[in-house]
């Protein structure tokens, strides 16, 4: 497989957007009022409540169209994608080709003009398409009803938790249930937002065979138990075939059961929540079904709860009366919403076209491909040196594998970091964060379905020429990137809050100059 050696990132030492203002350029002049209209509607500004109004004009960088068109296209030269790139080094992020004529359907004047706050029969086409995709959910994972209002999966356990809460709260046993399961290799958030919810968090870890110790949960169970939040497969790729028993367990002592199925783009039609013995779970729309993953956002965490658990879900939630679509407010001891309307909707329509493409057998297949290119890179990644896959020695894994370069950073100082940096010189992004660190070096790959075994074998001949330099000269490596944007990342300030600006007026008054 021959390697793009001469890869080279745009790199355009493109300063923020704010450095960029000049004062009284403008991209956009807004006409005046006429006369006319300013007599029939009024100004639109002295109609504004007076505590709406600000006291100051917004800060604002001041450009012409043209320069605001040639900053952001330079700083799309300077990203890493999939529209560009070999990206399955993303780990768990299931980034996969999401179809360009789906983004065609979310452009469309006939989606982007709607408004949430219409009435319910000017939008039945949009609230059919949301009633749909809950309907190919519950078949997909065999729960009983969907809400989209979370903004991804991290939202969605937190929905979870506070279901969990609000059902134990009606049972008169909120302020005794007080400890929340999860397993160490389950998604972090599932222990953080039980935490927010003021759960004490109980862990699980892996026996020999890398698989959640069903015995020291049977130990970690009792009348405190909340619930379990869990991830099946977890980080590693390794199915648990106890998953059931594992359910049983806590529902034995009055728990609930979550289903973080943030990692299920090799199980779909193959297993679901509902024989596993789930209360819950949720899909990331933005990952397991094409949505693109938006570097964060926009997500949709589609949450899906048993017929016991409905009343509790956020409103509105979409129903059908036989004739139309409308918005059901009616839920009895609705949690509230954890979002604004009824979820990000553009996620919506792109996953109900996905899954209207597929079809059912679709599904399976494109699950079926995702576990078939995951093993072949496992058996590829296994033959460098220095490459390893703990726990489950000889087992095929599902989707993804947490890899260790436990063995090449002991023999030749290289570390995981620098193997990251030096695959951006070939044109590869590789997974940074791998939380938590159990596995030492980690390196989690998910090739998903989308890419071809040709791809898989360049990302290969990527992995096994910067091991090579690591064993031959190993300060190409720690020196890396050297044909990227970022040429060095120093991480110390990232330990320091102090050092952080997350706006631009937080770093204007960090350094005094408001």
């Amino acid at each position: 497989m021959k390697l793009r050696i001469n890869f080279h990132q745009a790199k355009w030492d493109e300063p923020v957007i704010f450095e960029l203002s000049t004062k009284g350029e403008r991209g956009i002049i807004v006409p005046e009022i006429e006369k006319e209209i300013e007599k029939k509607v009024g100004d639109g500004i002295s109609s504004i409540p007076k505590n709406m109004v600000r006291k100051q004009v917004p800060q604002l960088p001041e450009m012409s169209q043209m320069r605001v068109l040639k900053h952001y296209l330079r700083l799309s030269q300077e990203n890493l994608g999939a529209d560009l790139n070999i990206d399955i080094g993303q780990g768990t992020c299931t980034m996969k080709y999401s179809p360009k004529i789906n983004e065609q359907f979310t452009t469309s004047p006939k989606f982007t003009e709607l408004h949430p706050n219409q009435d319910e029969s000017t939008v039945q086409g949009i609230l059919e398409i949301i009633y749909k995709t809950d309907v190919f959910l519950r078949e997909i994972s065999g729960i009983d009803k969907f809400t989209f209002q979370p903004g991804g999966g991290s939202q969605a356990i937190l929905l979870m938790a506070s279901i969990i809460q609000a059902y134990h709260k009606k049972n008169g046993e909120m302020d005794k249930r007080d400890e929340m399961i999860t397993t160490i290799f389950s998604h972090p958030s599932d222990a953080a937002a039980a935490a927010v919810k003021g759960y004490k968090i109980i862990t699980i870890y892996p026996n020999e065979d890398g698989l959640p110790d069903l015995e020291a949960l049977k130990t970690a169970v009792s009348d405190r138990t909340a619930g379990l939040l869990i991830t099946n497969p977890e980080d590693t790729g390794i199915f648990n075939p106890d998953i059931a028993e594992f359910t049983q367990t806590i529902h034995d002592v009055g728990g609930i059961c979550g289903y973080d199925q943030a990692n299920a783009n090799g199980i779909l039609g193959i297993g679901r929540a509902k024989e596993a013995g789930f209360d819950m779970c949720f899909f990331n729309l933005h990952k397991t079904f094409s949505s693109p993953h938006g570097c964060g956002g926009p997500g949709a965490g589609a949450l899906g709860v048993t017929k016991k658990f409905i009343e509790f879900l956020p409103v509105p939630l979409v129903e059908f009366n036989g004739a139309n679509y409308c918005l059901n407010y009616n839920i009895s001891k609705s949690i509230g919403k954890v979002r604004g309307y009824y979820g990000v909707i553009p996620a919506v329509l792109r996953a109900y076209a996905w899954i209207m493409s597929l079809g059912s057998e679709g599904l399976k297949e494109a699950s079926r491909i995702a576990v078939l290119n995951n093993n072949y890179l496992l058996s590829k990644v296994l033959q460098i040196r220095g490459a390893s896959a703990p726990y489950a020695k000889g087992r095929h894994r599902i989707e993804q594998v947490r890899y260790s370069w436990k063995d090449l950073t002991d023999e030749t100082g290289v570390t995981t970091e620098d193997i990251t940096n030096r695959m951006i010189d070939f044109g590869f992004h590789m997974w940074s964060s791998h939380h938590p660190f159990i596995v030492p070096q980690p390196m989690t790959l998910e090739p998903t379905e989308s890419y071809s075994k040709t791809e898989i074998d360049e990302y290969i001949a990527g992995l096994t020429q910067v091991v090579k330099e690591a064993y031959e000269n190993p300060d190409i490596v720690k020196n890396a990137p050297h044909n990227s944007v970022v040429h060095k990342i120093n991480m110390e300030p990232l330990d320091d809050p102090a050092k952080w600006a997350i706006t631009w007026r937080a770093y204007l008054k960090k350094w005094k100059k408001i």
